[in-house]
């Protein structure tokens, strides 16, 4: 296995330590304001919590249908949020409506790795007992 793919496959599984990372490579060693380096910082680690809550629905439910019950989602936000874009501005901007998803997911994604692993670790004290 390689460098790279190992370091992608650690991040999935703590999808937090690339949220820390970039933040503190952003804030202090380039010097951004800290808006700017959270934001990026949400952004990098929403790609490893989809990957890690996607792998978790798999592993707790014993299905193949994690990641895509979550570009199901995704695209369904994305419909939704454009269509009220759409009705309010009359125009839909690409760029503003795939950012606001993008947020979303992380909060979304956030709440469900912290729920998906309450439920993992649950169900495998109740398997053992």
């Amino acid at each position: 296995m390689s460098l790279i793919q190992g370091t992608i496959i650690t991040f999935s599984i703590l999808p937090f330590f690339p949220f820390l990372i970039v933040f503190a490579v952003c804030r202090f060693l380039l010097k951004l304001e800290k808006k700017k380096s959270l934001l990026l910082s949400m952004d990098i680690t929403t790609a490893f919590l989809i990957l890690s809550v996607a792998a978790l629905f798999n592993v707790i439910f014993s299905s193949r249908f994690g990641f895509y019950l979550i570009l199901l989602l995704l695209l369904l936000a994305l419909g939704l949020i454009g269509g009220a874009q759409n009705r309010i501005k009359g125009r839909v901007d690409g760029k503003r409506l795939c950012r606001a998803v993008w947020r979303l997911t992380f909060i979304a994604m956030t709440l469900a790795y912290i729920l998906l692993t309450i439920i993992g670790i649950f169900k495998n004290i109740f398997n053992y007992m």
